[in-house]
């Protein structure tokens, strides 16, 4: 068995075995990079427009203006939660109405907004938060599997590898170096391969669940400060009737 170095002479002296396995990796790497570099965008576009959403909803005067702007900012966790609960204490159609018939378009409850209950809009806010939660670990199941699979991956093609070398060594009938070496090298290379392919998935799916646990924290502390000053803007509702 004559072992070639180079990546040409690896390929073409590799066995049947190592082959498949190493394709098997191949296919691994090639989806778990571009679930990497497209979370990696998607992650990126999300921060952007959170940044957007966070710093408007701070400077704005009328919340009718910060409800336009969120409905454009698809990616901001925070715009869908803004919208998810200023949708249901002021429908569309009201505001649309205070701004065609000139009424203040300044973003207050209705007074059927003064009556919904603080426990129905927390589940409404945990029922978005937790599917903005989905749609950012889309794809990140991959990785984890690619982490925990690909090695043992290899390391079956290293067993089986071997276990070809040593039927090799029993046909030629001798245990020198010269007999033993190409097999078990070409055995381990199914090893390194499965360590290559799980590596870089593993730091990926470690690092984009530490973003997405940051992100959730963050939009907590929206999602707080947001039912307060609805739930002040309520009560004054309430004491005007």
């Amino acid at each position: 068995m004559m072992f070639q170095t180079g990546p040409i002479g690896l390929a073409t002296s590799l066995g049947t075995v190592s082959k498949v396995v190493l394709l098997i990796l191949f296919l691994f790497s090639v989806v778990s990079w571009t679930i990497i570099l497209y979370k990696w965008r998607a992650f990126r576009a999300f921060e952007l427009e959170e940044e957007r959403f966070l710093s408007l909803y701070e400077r704005a005067q009328e919340k009718d203006e910060v409800r336009r702007l969120a409905r454009r900012l698809t990616a901001s966790p925070s715009a869908a939660i803004f919208l998810g609960v200023v949708d249901r204490l002021v429908p569309e159609r009201e505001s649309y109405a205070r701004d065609r018939f000139g009424a203040s378009p300044a973003l207050e409850p209705s007074e059927e907004a003064s009556n919904v209950d603080r426990n129905y809009l927390n589940r409404v806010v945990a029922h978005i938060m937790q599917n903005q939660i989905s749609k950012l670990e889309a794809y990140l199941p991959f990785l984890a599997t690619t982490g925990n699979i690909t090695p043992f991956i290899g390391l079956l093609g290293t067993v089986l590898g071997i276990i070809d070398a040593f039927g090799e060594i029993g046909k030629q009938g001798t245990a020198s170096i010269s007999a033993v070496a190409p097999g078990v090298a070409e055995a381990l290379v199914a090893t390194a391969g499965g360590l290559f392919t799980a590596i870089p998935a593993v730091i990926a799916y470690n690092y984009y669940l530490s973003r997405i646990r940051k992100m959730a924290f963050r939009v907590d502390g929206f999602s707080i400060e947001l039912l307060n000053s609805l739930q002040g803007l309520t009560k004054q509702v309430g004491a005007r009737e």
